[in-house]
């Protein structure tokens, strides 16, 4: 499993290849206009080489898109540390950050993750999504590239259709009722949630209200090949590679694994959830 940073790297690198194409130019044309080596435009692209500030700015002048240089800064920022704010990484938009997602999971083999309040981003209906991004956007005053944000969230999905991944999901029972959406998209979003049980490439565990925990479910967090851990904080993502710092999720993991519904437990608490929003 890439780390981190070069996961990121080659995110930056698809989109610089994106501008390429886009402009009609090839490798040794752009290099060309540049003043550059044919192979580092090879490199750039396939995240082999880190660009500098002033490489992404030459980068989109001679591919004719002066206003994606805020774009590409605010990609190349969120390479430089772990512990990256939503505000720095939705400095480039949704649209970003969503595809920095479809690389790691396309690669993922298997993906344990845990979300307290909030339906996973990549169980999510496009509807419910686009509720999600518009808040995240009002709050942080980030770009406001919706649109392209959930297009890039539903491409994430394609790897729950893929053999070879596994994504074993747990969720609080709070996430069912939270509502970050109308209540006629939330229903739409526990219909598509209870369409899930039984896939081939998901395990959907509920934690109902009510159960002994042993600790307080306190944010969301991935568990990424057993080789990386992203966690979620009010304003920032963390990004955690460490031998201990995986195995403390992992075991994290297990315990809310063992208090979760699973089958036909989880569908009714779905189903109840469901028709609680008659009532609203």
């Amino acid at each position: 499993m890439s780390t981190d940073f070069q996961q990121a790297r080659i995110s930056l690198g698809a989109r610089l290849r994106e501008l390429r194409t886009e402009a009609r130019l090839t490798v040794r044309e752009l290099a060309r206009r540049c003043g550059w080596v044919p192979s580092k435009i090879s490199k750039l692209e396939n995240g082999k080489q880190t660009a500098t500030l002033e490489d992404l700015e030459v980068w989109a002048r001679e591919t004719g898109q002066p206003k994606v240089t805020s774009e590409l800064k605010g990609r190349l920022r969120g390479l430089e540390t772990s512990s990256r704010s939503w505000r720095r990484q939705l400095a480039a938009g949704h649209r970003a950050l969503q595809e920095l997602n479809v690389t790691q999971e396309k690669q993922a083999q298997n993906i344990r993750l845990f979300e307290p309040a909030i339906i996973p981003g990549v169980f999510q209906t496009p509807e419910y999504a686009r509720s999600v991004l518009t808040d995240v956007s009002e709050r942080l005053s980030a770009p406001r590239d919706i649109e392209a944000g959930v297009r890039a969230r539903m491409k994430r999905q394609e790897a729950l259709y893929e053999p070879g991944h596994l994504f074993q999901a747990v969720i609080w029972e709070a996430a069912l009722h939270t509502l970050r959406c109308s209540p006629a998209v939330m229903a739409a979003q526990l219909d598509r949630l209870a369409g899930l049980i039984g896939l081939d490439t998901v395990t959907l565990g509920i934690i109902p209200f009510g159960v002994r925990m042993k600790f307080s479910p306190k944010h969301g967090f991935w568990i990424i090949d057993d080789s990386l851990v992203i966690a979620d904080t009010w304003n920032a993502e963390l990004w955690l590679d460490s031998t201990e710092d995986v195995a403390f999720y992992a075991k994290t993991w297990s315990l809310l694994h063992e208090t979760a519904a699973y089958g036909p437990a989880a569908h009714r608490l779905i189903v109840r959830a469901r028709t609680s929003l008659g009532h609203r």
